[in-house]
């Protein structure tokens, strides 16, 4: 299944691991938005845009993104949970999202991405 058109939202607050997963979607044809580090930062380009799935950390420097999730689910967005805590740690109302703990392997997160969100 071919990635071409497909835009991720991606919302870590860890430089390093956004440009690594930043990488691994460009190399398999994903257009990338973001990165997001703050809460804030992904509610704004989630008003200004629609990605066709979004990669969320879980804890952004502190604070918790389930205010994104909230909006993601809200707008039927697809979304995976990158986290270093496990399904145990979703917030209440994702407790079904999708999770990839971390770490984990890029090709497992452009796999799931790519059942995730439909081709173009």
């Amino acid at each position: 299944m071919s990635a071409q058109g497909r835009k991720v939202l991606v919302v870590e607050d860890e430089a390093l691991v956004a440009m690594l997963v930043e990488d691994a979607l460009l190399d398999a044809g994903f257009g990338v938005l973001g990165p997001a580090a703050t809460v804030g930062e992904a509610l704004l380009l989630l008003d200004r845009e629609r990605p066709d799935a979004v990669v969320l950390d879980l804890n952004l420097a502190g604070e918790n993104s389930s205010p994104v999730a909230d909006v993601l689910a809200k707008r039927g967005i697809p979304y995976v949970i990158a986290t270093g805590y496990g399904a145990a740690g979703l917030p209440p109302g994702h407790r079904n999202a999708k999770v990839l703990a971390k770490p984990y392997d890029p090709a497992e997160l452009t796999s799931v991405l790519g059942r995730m969100c439909p081709a173009v």
